[in-house]
């Protein structure tokens, strides 16, 4: 990526480390619950992780949302580029996960997922570079496709259309479960290089077919109608902090959809959630 890019995105994660505190001290959240799983390797700690949150096999069906479960505060990337895809970095003990929303649903959803294995995986700092970002992303395959459901659901495969249906389960790009069903064994070499081309001949890797919806943020929309209540909107976060309200639409713009600018735009019988006591 180029420099300017990067230091963009930078920018906007000390921005998000601002709205965080600011956020830690008007609203009660979940503690981290992120552990340090770097011993494994990452198909292992992709199970092990599973296990410890009590995720079972079954597809997850909101990466946003089990992160801000876990205690990772997750903002969105306002840079339409598709150079940055995400980035996660701990401070003060706190784990924070940047995504860039410009992507498809399925990119944003496995950006997480990469992200989370970075979290698990390099706490310790001794993988860098290249063999780190081959963990991260061996974790989110295999923690979005845990190897005994894909095979009970997709035990032989003989068409590319059978990957475009049952990508749908686990939410994933086609791409992403056609490369799963090779590294489990499930798709030949040969097979799996013929996809390859049919993908890139019907142009699905520039445009996901049957493409899922976005994920939502639970943590977001609950502030949001937490504001709302008391006629107050992302403007006086930004007010709050001295910083660009712009830029605080930014690091939640993809997570919650559109937002009211006006303190008289928002909706009425929302439930709030508990704000700690001055």
């Amino acid at each position: 990526m180029t420099a300017g890019v990067r230091e963009a995105a930078l920018s906007s994660g000390a921005i998000g480390f601002l709205v965080s505190d600011w956020m830690e001290t008007q609203f009660n959240l979940p503690e981290a619950d992120v552990p340090d799983l770097s011993l494994y390797s990452p198909e292992v700690a992709a199970r092990v992780l599973r296990q410890e949150w009590s995720l079972g096999e079954r597809p997850i069906s909101n990466m946003t949302q089990l992160l801000e479960s876990r205690g990772i505060r997750v903002f969105s990337l306002s840079e339409d580029t598709a150079k940055m895809n995400a980035f996660s970095i701990w401070r003060n003990q706190r784990p924070f996960v940047f995504l860039n929303t410009f992507k498809s649903a399925e990119s944003s959803r496995f950006d997480a997922a990469h992200e989370l294995g970075h979290l698990v995986l390099h706490q310790d700092g001794a993988s860098t570079g290249r063999e780190a970002e081959n963990e991260a992303n061996a974790f989110a395959s295999s923690f979005l496709m845990p190897s005994s459901d894909v095979q009970a659901v997709l035990p032989r495969v003989r068409f590319l259309q059978e990957v475009i249906v049952h990508k749908k389960r686990w939410r994933v790009s086609v791409a992403a479960l056609m490369y799963r069903l090779h590294k489990i064994g499930i798709l030949s070499d040969h097979r799996y290089r013929s996809f390859c081309i049919e993908i890139a001949a019907r142009g699905f890797n520039r445009d996901e077919p049957s493409p899922i919806l976005r994920e939502k943020s639970v943590i977001w929309n609950k502030i949001l109608q937490s504001l709302w209540s008391d006629r107050k909107t992302v403007s006086d976060i930004a007010t709050a902090l001295a910083v660009p309200e712009s830029e605080v639409f930014a690091l939640v713009f993809g997570l919650v959809g559109e937002l009211p600018l006006s303190n008289n735009s928002g909706p009425s019988g929302l439930t709030l959630i508990t704000t700690t006591e001055a």
